[in-house]
């Protein structure tokens, strides 16, 4: 559940609370370029107030229009789920700005359950991943612990959809770089953790939901069982720790891997790294450094954008070509 989804759940909650009706809607499935994946949420208010994004825009506004015509809530508020679909034929893709045979299909709740919302909620916020199964034909609403490669599932019969932390990051390294990426990425969807084994930079962290681990480095990446939404990232410059966690982190499943330093710094430490450690080329491969994209940066915010800009693009699938690669 990435930021914008837990604004809609606790929007719903509050239009709830407030005596307001709402109507649910959440992007199934998608065929062509699409702003927005699978599972992405949007909450229309009866007076056309909306709150989330499951489009670039269009099919939002036609949303809105349908909602105050009653053709979404009216008297559907007692009905069961039900199906809209966008772009199944020439005109409606370009009425609403669609690719060239691309496809929206969406499930509307025009009553989303309460309990289960607030349910969703707490549990959410307790850093529980959670798999929601929508029955189409009773409508009723099952919440399950899920787990780390749980996906959106869409038969028509029923819809499942992820919510929590997807996502969880470990930085070593509890200095200005770590400090700006701890407070950034959590609008990217992740947990965030740091470690520090320092003394002089453990006691001065203090940031807000990104407790500090104990122990070395290597330790932390071990208990943390970096699964394929996992991030871990050395920041110290220092090779006794960067490199214990980096050997740790590159036999896992962790979908990024990065270390900062210079080419030369980060050459010289694959050469190490091969050398003496029993890792692969495969592995080693993996091993993003220098961290982050090439944009010049220089201050630590800069490098902290440089590094989620990387990671948005890793996990996008987007291959860049980067300084490291020639």
């Amino acid at each position: 559940m990435d930021s914008q989804d837990r604004d809609v759940l606790a929007t719903l909650q509050r239009w709830h609370e407030e005596g307001h009706h709402a109507v649910l809607v959440t992007l199934a499935q998608a065929c062509g370029s699409t702003p927005r994946s699978p599972g992405a949420w949007l909450a229309v208010r009866a007076d056309g107030l909306l709150r989330g994004s499951v489009s670039g825009g269009c099919i939002e506004d036609d949303l809105v229009a349908r909602m105050r015509s009653g053709a979404l809530f009216g008297d559907r508020s007692g009905e069961r789920p039900f199906v809209l679909r966008y772009g199944e034929n020439d005109e409606s893709a370009r009425r609403f700005g669609l690719p060239c045979g691309g496809v929206l299909e969406l499930v509307v709740e025009p009553a989303p359950e309460a309990d289960r919302l607030e349910e969703l909620a707490r549990r959410v916020a307790a850093g529980e991943l959670i798999r929601r199964s929508l029955d189409m034909a009773s409508g009723k609403v099952s919440l399950h612990a899920g787990a780390s490669d749980d996906s959106v599932h869409w038969d028509g019969q029923t819809l499942i959809s992820v919510h929590g932390p997807h996502r969880r990051m470990l930085l070593i390294g509890a200095g200005p770089i770590s400090r700006v990426l701890a407070q950034m990425a959590p609008a990217l969807d992740f947990a965030v953790s740091v470690c520090d084994p320092r003394d002089d930079y453990a006691s001065e962290w203090n940031v807000a939901d990104c407790p500090l681990v104990s122990g070395m480095p290597d330790d932390a990446v071990t208990d943390m069982r970096p699964d394929v939404r996992s991030a871990v990232i050395a920041l110290t410059h220092d090779p006794k720790l960067d490199d214990m966690a980096l050997l740790e982190a590159l036999t896992t499943p962790a979908f990024y891997v990065g270390a900062l330093g210079s080419l030369r710094n980060n050459q010289r430490r694959r050469e190490r790294m091969a050398e003496h450690f029993q890792i692969s080329s495969e592995q080693l491969a993996r091993l993003h450094g220098p961290v982050g994209l090439p944009l010049g940066s220089r201050t630590p915010p800069e490098i902290a954008v440089a590094i989620l800009a990387d990671i948005v693009a890793v996990s996008r699938g987007i291959r860049l070509v980067r300084a490291s690669d020639q």
